[in-house]
């Protein structure tokens, strides 16, 4: 198991300007940093990887989908364009020397038709991660496609939903993630869930119930860390936390108030937090 931090808490574009803040992950205990792949180019995710290296952390890699870029579109033209974009991502993940690229790039966060997902939609979205997926795969990636709560998404809100269309895209570099906040909203039972989705989830943020820090909230935490014990998971739990820091980003996530007293409290205990409960799980 490794323990990482998503960068989201402070930068939707990672810079020079937040590399001193490796160091301090680094010295927390950290083993590795969440990097977001929404816009730049290669030299920008050359610098982050030179510098991730330069203090022993390892990267992953997130990214979403934009309306002009929606893979389960009707326009073959906006498909063309989200696939497009998925290799791009995937391109700079590579860069990062990431193993995965995760998040909700099946479809655009906050855009609603009015009704759940279509069969024409989940085939549409199928088809093109399927592509990207065989374009992953060149460079030893795999994608893991991140589920939403309802209020965010319709596409994608379950782990039902997620195994069902990994299966339908039935490609060895797609898979699924797990997040704890979104679970916790959609879930009934996180535990047994977790059970269920075994094999088909390579990934799994840990975010509190109100994306503060992570032990603060009632999310299921000791049934959470047992199943993924007793299901053999030892990939990386990374905490995802947001503020209102980045004011964009906290209208996407619905953060209106503040949820921990500083970013240092989330990294610090919460770090701690997924120490303690892993090792408590055994």
């Amino acid at each position: 198991m490794k323990i990482g931090m998503n960068l989201l808490l402070w930068a939707s574009s990672v810079t020079p300007a937040h590399f001193s803040l490796f160091d301090k992950l680094k010295a927390t205990g950290f083993d590795g940093i969440e990097v977001p792949v929404f816009s730049g180019d290669a030299a920008q995710y050359y610098a982050i990887r030179q510098a991730a290296d330069g203090c022993g952390l390892a990267c992953t890699a997130v990214t979403i989908a934009t309306p002009e870029a929606n893979p389960i579109s009707a326009d073959a033209a906006v498909r063309r364009a989200a696939l497009d974009r998925i290799r791009w991502a995937t391109e700079m993940a590579a860069i990062l020397n990431s193993p995965i690229l995760c998040g909700p790039f099946h479809s655009p966060l906050g855009i609603f038709s009015g009704s759940g997902a279509t069969a024409d939609e989940k085939k549409r979205g199928a088809d093109v991660l399927r592509d990207a997926a065989e374009f992953a795969g060149k460079s030893g990636l795999t994608l893991a496609l991140e589920y939403l709560n309802r209020f965010e998404c319709y596409f994608l809100t379950t782990a039902a939903d997620a195994r069902a269309l990994v299966e339908h895209v039935d490609h060895p570099h797609c898979r699924a993630m797990y997040d704890t906040f979104h679970a916790n909203i959609e879930e009934k039972h996180p535990a047994e869930t977790i059970r269920d989705f075994a094999g088909h989830f390579v990934h799994v943020h840990i975010s509190e119930n109100d994306r503060g820090t992570p032990g603060t909230g009632h999310v299921q935490w000791v049934e959470t860390f047992r199943a993924l014990r007793e299901t053999g998971y030892d990939g990386w739990l990374t905490i995802e936390a947001f503020g209102r820091a980045l004011p964009e980003l906290a209208a996407a996530t619905r953060v209106w108030r503040d949820f921990f007293s500083s970013p240092e409290e989330v990294y610090t205990q919460g770090f701690r937090f997924i120490r303690q409960q892993w090792d408590a799980a055994r």
